[in-house]
């Protein structure tokens, strides 16, 4: 353990920082950025990180948020990819971490075959991403409060998310997918579940719930008329980023 602590450390040692105000019309975000690599010594796994806080002081305890990219082909870089989302949700107080889970060294991600069998290990190793970065952040941010996770993804990123609290519970509080299309949603009253839906892409049969276990489990889904699935990162419009964002503070404040 100390071992892994020392190379956090490193890390946050080295790491990028910048200050800047949001560069969308109409809105101004004050927020500070922080990019570093984290080492996982037991799976022998770099983990780059994307830091958003806020540069106003928070009252209380900063809510940790979690965010996890769509699929890039392991081009590197998508952890900033929602930059609208991040960078907003810093402004608001929260503690943001965007993980980059695709290396350049990883396989890619599989187009045959069925998705739910050749794509889960990819969706593991994210959870297990993941819940390293929460262990890593407790050590060097004890004062975060990690009563209270919630979880962003979007994609494939969104599978991982789906996957975490089944893999990984007692965790998180919420998760929030983004057109997560092969990962069934939890179905648990532990932690509460909302997803975003495009316009253009349906979900595989099952991942889903039933309108009998969204009221039993207390499941959010709301399908986006105007936005599809390749616009749900910095692709999207100031109309899809609005939307999005208050979407994503209604379920963060409920």
């Amino acid at each position: 353990m100390l071992k892994i602590l020392y190379i956090f450390l490193i890390g946050l040692s080295t790491s990028y920082a910048a200050f800047g105000q949001s560069f969308e019309k109409n809105i101004t975000l004050n927020f500070k950025l922080d990019t570093l690599k984290l080492f996982d010594s037991t799976r022998n796994r770099e983990i780059p990180i994307a830091i958003y806080k806020p540069t106003s002081n928070v009252s209380g305890q900063q809510k940790l948020i979690l965010l996890s990219h769509g699929y890039g082909q392991n081009k590197g870089g998508d952890y900033l990819a929602y930059s609208y989302l991040t960078e907003f949700l810093a402004s608001k107080g929260y503690y943001v971490v965007s993980i980059q889970h695709e290396l350049a060294t990883d396989s890619l991600l599989p187009l045959t075959g069925t998705p739910q069998i050749v794509r889960r290990p990819f969706w593991e190793r994210g959870a297990d991403n993941i819940f390293f970065v929460i262990n890593a952040l407790k050590k060097s941010n004890p004062d975060l409060d990690f009563k209270h996770i919630t979880l962003i993804g979007h994609s494939n990123g969104g599978d991982m998310t789906a996957l975490f609290p089944q893999k990984h519970p007692n965790i998180v509080q919420k998760i929030i997918t983004l057109d997560n299309r092969r990962m069934t949603l939890p179905k648990t009253k532990k932690v509460k579940v909302y997803s975003l839906r495009s316009s253009d892409q349906p979900a595989d049969e099952g991942v889903l719930p039933n309108e009998k276990d969204i009221l039993k489990y207390g499941i959010k889904i709301i399908k986006l008329e105007n936005t599809t699935h390749n616009e749900m990162d910095d692709n999207a419009n100031q109309e899809q980023r609005k939307e999005i964002r208050n979407h994503v503070q209604t379920f963060l404040n409920e």
